[in-house]
C-alpha cells in the first residue's frame, strides 16, 4: 500500500511523568498533543516549546502524519513504515488516533526518513 504522508510543523518533545501525575494544562497550547496513561506512567507528546515539569523529557522530535482517515480493517500500515525506517536504522515513536497514525522521528533523521519513505513509494504532501 502506498501512503500519503505529511510532516507537521515544528519540533516536539516526549515526556514521562509518574502514573498518578496530573496532566499539565499547558499542553493544550500545543497544536498537536497526545496523552497516554498506564499503570506504569503518564506519557505526553507536545510541542517542544511547551513547558512541562516531567520526570524525563526528550526534545528534538518531528512528526510524520499518515494522511487519513484510515479504515480499521487495514492492516500493516504502521508495520510497513516502521520496517522501512528500521532498515535505515531510524528509531521511531508511534502514535495512533481514531482516524490515522503518526510516526515521530528525531529531527536529525527527518530528511533521511522522508527520503527512505519516498523511495518505498510513499508520497509526501504539504499542509
Amino acid at each position: 500500500m502506498k501512503l500519503t504522508l505529511t510532516i507537521l510543523e515544528g519540533g516536539y518533545g516526549i515526556h514521562r511523568f509518574a502514573p498518578d501525575a496530573v496532566v499539565p494544562d499547558t499542553i493544550q497550547e500545543s497544536r498537536f498533543y497526545s496523552v497516554c496513561r498506564s499503570d506504569e506512567e503518564l506519557s505526553i507528546v507536545c510541542g517542544a516549546d511547551i513547558d512541562v515539569n516531567a520526570l524525563q523529557s526528550e526534545a528534538g522530535w518531528r512528526i510524520i502524519k499518515i494522511v487519513g482517515p484510515l479504515d480499521f480493517s487495514l492492516t500493516g500500515i504502521l508495520a510497513s513504515v516502521a520496517e522501512q525506517l528500521a532498515g535505515e536504522k531510524i528509531a521511531i515513536f508511534a502514535l495512533s488516533t481514531f482516524a490515522t497514525d503518526y510516526i515521530l522521528v528525531r529531527e536529525e533523521n527527518l530528511a533521511q526518513a522522508k527520503r527512505a519513505l519516498q523511495e518505498a513509494g510513499h508520497h509526501f504532501i504539504s499542509t
